[in-house]
């Protein structure tokens, strides 16, 4: 073999390398990406250590499929996963379209925050505008596959969080405080079909939105609390 034959080898070998490790290096990106928000993915790839924010208001919802844990035990096993995956795959172009940040999926819940990791004003309007959506995709679901047993029950508050990356091999992006804990609450202790919501969002609502009182919910934790109900938007 001459030497400009060998040359020609080596320089395609090498070629081959490096596509090769592009093309690893963009799925790991995609992988990144799929778990974590862009900007917090960008601040993990150069390494800044320990990833946490304090955030003085963001807005925090959680929707939870009611009924789902007793229809999961007469379900086949892959109409169940593939319901979840089209109620899921639909919230997420729905969150999407509004610029907001799905968090995590906990078996048939959906958590999702708005004006993080970059904050924004509207967030509140924002993920109320997402609730609604969510709400009318439930039904256009239970109405197309015939299962009007099919429900959603949402929570809304919004404050002040911690949100944070914890974990070395499997990575999250998650939230922590009283924000987060009173969303949860108001998702558990709603209605089927309703978007409960807090005073300070009710409050902090505009015009736009139609709110109207629940009165008082005994929360867990909390004890009587004043409620809304978001019911619908301009």
């Amino acid at each position: 073999m001459s030497a400009y034959v060998m040359l020609g080898y080596f320089v395609e070998q090498r070629e081959r390398a490096r596509r090769a490790l592009e093309a690893e290096r963009e799925r790991s990106e995609r992988l990144l990406l799929n778990v974590l928000p862009g900007p917090i993915a960008e601040r993990l790839k150069v390494g800044t250590g320990v990833i946490a924010d304090h955030y003085d208001t963001v807005s925090v919802l959680f929707a939870d499929l009611v009924g789902f844990t007793e229809r999961s035990l007469i379900l086949a096993a892959d109409e169940l996963v593939a319901l979840l995956d089209e109620i899921f795959s639909a919230f997420d172009q729905l969150a999407d379209a509004e610029g907001v940040e799905k968090i995590k999926t906990i078996g048939d819940a959906y958590m999702v925050a708005g004006g993080l990791p970059e904050p924004r004003p509207d967030h509140l309007e924002a993920v109320a505008r997402l609730a609604l959506a969510m709400r009318d995709e439930i039904a256009a679901i239970a109405e197309r596959t015939g299962r009007d047993w099919l429900a959603v029950r949402i929570g809304i508050d919004t404050g002040p969080v911690v949100a944070g990356v914890i974990g070395r091999r499997k990575f999250i992006y998650d939230l922590w405080g009283d924000t987060v804990n009173t969303a949860s609450r108001m998702e558990s202790h709603g209605l089927p079909g309703e978007i409960q919501v807090t005073d300070r969002v009710a409050a902090a609502l505009g015009s736009e939105f139609a709110v109207r009182p629940r009165g008082l919910s005994e929360l867990k934790g909390k004890g009587p609390t004043t409620t809304f109900l978001l019911d619908g938007a301009d």
